[in-house]
């Protein structure tokens, strides 16, 4: 059978102190997974289970460099993560399955059309498109896990043209990664390539072009990127 159009090509991000590259298969992003960020976004942190929602993986940006602003917004909001990388899948994994699966870490940025979300939010419909847009996500490297120190406890800094906006530790999550990885197996099956995109502390807030974001996860990674 002849495709009736050439397939595009897969979306990598390389793998740290190598020539490997990681072939992203889906994104998924956990919302409301610090109680802080959860406050300052005006709702309430004790709601369970983890907000979970998805991003498509040919609209993340890979590394240093330039980031699209997107069409359709004026309220541009940048939000730092601690990004996991699962080399294995599977459906209703345990603890042990799931850290088996993870392949390693990497800094992340969760870029959010604020306005549209919150038009969204007001009309009680899906907010896919506050979350998915082009260049609507950015990655740096990814380290293995075995030299990625405790990324269940570092520190995430975000700082926007050198003022610190972000500064908190990992050890917040309300669902800490291993957690959301198994909640996520009881939802669907987990595959080879997925990332997660495992929530932002607080300190979110508005960016326009030209405005630069340098996001440092101690021992995992480190991501700058310009809006153009």
């Amino acid at each position: 059978m002849r495709s009736v159009f050439e397939p595009g090509q897969h979306t990598t991000v390389p793998v740290t102190g190598s020539d490997q590259v990681f072939p992203v298969n889906r994104i998924f992003c956990i919302g409301k997974n610090y109680a802080e960020h959860v406050r300052e976004m005006g709702s309430d942190p004790s709601d369970t289970p983890p907000c979970v929602f998805m991003k498509p993986a040919d609209c993340l940006v890979v590394g240093d460099g330039d980031l699209p602003y997107p069409s359709a917004t004026d309220d541009l909001h940048y939000e730092g993560e601690l990004v996991v990388a699962l080399s294995k899948g599977g459906k209703d994994l345990d603890r042990a399955a799931v850290e088996d699966a993870i392949f390693g870490y990497a800094a992340g940025l969760d870029m959010t059309r604020r306005d549209v979300q919150a038009g969204l939010k007001e009309r009680r419909l899906p907010w896919d498109m506050a979350k998915s847009f082009d260049g609507c996500a950015a990655i740096s490297e990814i380290k293995p896990k075995a030299d990625a120190g405790n990324p269940h406890a570092t520190n995430l800094k975000l700082s926007v043209n050198g003022d610190v906006r972000q500064n908190d530790t990992t050890a917040k999550m309300i669902w800490p990664v291993v957690d959301a990885l198994v909640h996520l197996s009881t939802l669907i099956e987990l595959k080879p390539g997925d990332l997660l995109f495992t929530g932002t502390p607080e300190g979110v807030g508005q960016v326009v072009r030209g405005d630069r974001m340098d996001l440092v996860i101690a021992d995992v990674a480190e991501l700058s990127v310009t809006l153009k």
